[in-house]
């Protein structure tokens, strides 16, 4: 609690909703902030609402725990009546969560913990007609008349090439330090484009030292320190292009003349992080500020905004469990050719709708799979990449930009946050299509994050993937879009969109062994998504 939200979490003292609220135009505000979104006024106030919403979501969480809120429980979105722009993530209390409707009205109910209210909501006793679910500011076959025109006829992307990729040994539980999974990926990584470490002279990574705990090793300082390198240019934080943007950032470092050769990082040690916990050695990690919304209420996790945007794409577009399987299914086929890979056994759709639930709709097969692992990507300057080890892997095009407001959970409503503007943005750098694509490696922390690049980046239209996926043939390594063929974070294990890197860049080289797509010389590689996120377009050089 902060000066500038202590009015949100005491209002339960006397029985008031209260929300921010702009002065001149009488929108609503949430998160607060201290000016206006929509009309960029900077005279806020607060104002008192009636408490009532709509039921715009909800997933009951079956597998997280947090002290004093014990699974099952319902996390939900939910729509102010006075402007369903403004959505609270919240508990539904009081209720059979069998008998829980999208479009319900329901009233708040404050449940005191200290000097804090939290605002929880109950169906309101005599329910009047469903209510429509409120719709995104843009809608998502939209997203493309949105994105900003090239500002110039020149590309950057075409000032760098990918010339080196390194990953270190992978696997559940390693006990490993991480800095040395990070600096066995970057000597792999440096090796395979014929250079030295003398020859790096910049580096990147995401998260940097920005997120504690299991999601890195300390970032570009601790490989700095171990290493001895003296990079003229370097790049870490949470704030970029999702996990894989290190490598977009290292293309501008590289096309403005910064560096010649950089080299970007990724690490994961959560296997052995979570181990460590169990055995008191390493201590939970805090909150940050787009999740101090939501933790609050048991939403630990990614799985809980991504599963009530999965349960609307549902009722919106008929998609079903079975769609989502699928891509399941087709990630575990790939990762069987994969000795890399964590989960290779074969799978069915029985075995995927049977699985332990997670948080409704998603079940285990639809969550990635904690590892640890590190993997290294070197971005080079063009005209000196034709002379290394490897052929250049060139970057068609990227894209990053932002058309939704970030919060997760006033994000869009229907699909995966930070994909839809994305990928319209990559199409706008290129003459290339999505007919032109061969390989696909879409982020895929979760089933439903996969299917949101999918529709987004227009290989299916909006709303059409359960047409697109059903029989899982046209995502197969023989279909028309050969689908993260490595396995996937669902299967090979979480790399945080690094190891689709990879697996691009493997395929475009020809180097992927059984699981080898035929004429591979396009690949688009989507990374993140919820946070801000990136897409690279990919080919050979020739």
């Amino acid at each position: 609690m902060t000066p500038e939200n202590e009015f949100y979490w005491t209002a339960g003292a006397d029985g008031a909703l209260r929300i921010t609220a702009c002065e001149k135009c009488n929108a609503l505000i949430h998160p607060p902030a201290p000016v206006c979104r929509y009309c960029r006024e900077r005279k806020m106030g607060v104002r008192t609402v009636s408490g009532l919403a709509t039921l715009i979501g909800f997933t009951l969480n079956q597998r997280f725990s947090i002290p004093g809120l014990p699974a099952p429980y319902v996390v939900a979105q939910v729509a102010l009546v006075e402007d369903p722009r403004v959505r609270l993530t919240t508990n539904i209390i009081d209720c059979d969560p069998e008998q829980l409707a999208l479009g319900q009205q329901v009233e708040v109910v404050f449940e005191q913990h200290e000097d804090v209210w939290l605002p929880l909501f109950r169906p309101v006793a005599a329910q009047p007609a469903p209510a429509p679910l409120p719709t995104d500011e843009i809608e998502p076959q939209d997203f493309a008349k949105h994105v900003r025109p090239m500002t110039t006829t020149e590309k950057f992307e075409d000032k760098a090439a990918i010339t080196g990729i390194g990953a270190s040994q992978m696997g559940r539980r390693l006990m490993l330090d991480p800095l040395a999974l990070t600096i066995e990926a970057c000597e792999n990584a440096i090796a395979d484009a014929g250079l030295t470490m003398a020859d790096i002279d910049g580096l990147s990574t995401w998260p940097g030292a920005g997120l504690p705990g299991p999601f890195g090793e300390g970032g570009v300082t601790a490989l700095e320190t171990a290493l001895g390198l003296k990079p003229t240019w370097y790049n870490g934080g949470p704030e970029t292009f999702g996990p894989g943007g290190s490598v977009i950032a290292a293309m501008l470092a590289v096309a403005g003349g910064l560096a010649r050769h950089v080299l970007c990082f990724r690490t994961l040690w959560q296997a052995t992080y979570d181990e460590l916990m169990k055995q008191g050695k390493a201590a939970p990690m805090g909150g940050t500020r787009t999740t101090s919304w939501q933790l609050p209420f048991g939403a630990t996790s990614a799985a809980h905004t991504l599963a009530q945007n999965a349960q609307r794409h549902m009722r919106r577009y008929g998609t079903t469990r079975e769609t989502l399987g699928w891509i399941a299914l087709n990630q575990r086929a790939n990762a069987a050719l994969n000795p890399t890979a964590i989960y290779r056994n074969p799978m069915t759709m029985d075995d995927y709708l049977n699985a332990r639930p997670i948080t409704t709709p998603f079940g285990l097969y639809d969550c990635d799979v904690p590892c640890d692992a590190s993997i290294a990507v070197i971005v080079s300057a063009v005209d000196v990449a034709r002379d290394l080890a490897k052929p250049p892997i060139r970057v068609e095009a990227v894209g990053t930009q932002i058309l939704e407001p970030i919060e997760w959970d006033q994000s869009t409503l229907t699909h995966e946050p930070q994909v839809l503007g994305q990928a319209a943005h990559l199409w706008t750098r290129t003459n290339l299509r999505p007919k032109d694509v061969d390989v696909a490696e879409l982020y895929d922390g979760f089933t439903f994050n996969c299917l949101s690049w999918i529709e987004a980046l227009g290989f299916c239209g909006i709303g059409e993937a359960k047409d697109f996926l059903a029989s899982g043939t046209n995502i197969a390594r023989d279909g028309v879009l050969p689908l993260n063929t490595h396995g996937g974070q669902l299967s090979h294990g979480r790399t945080h969109g690094m190891g689709l890197v990879y697996e691009a860049i493997s395929q475009l080289r020809g180097e992927a062994g059984e699981r080898q797509v035929a004429d591979a010389r396009v690949a688009v590689v989507s990374s993140g998504g919820l946070t801000p996120s990136g897409v690279l377009l990919l080919r050979t050089d020739s």
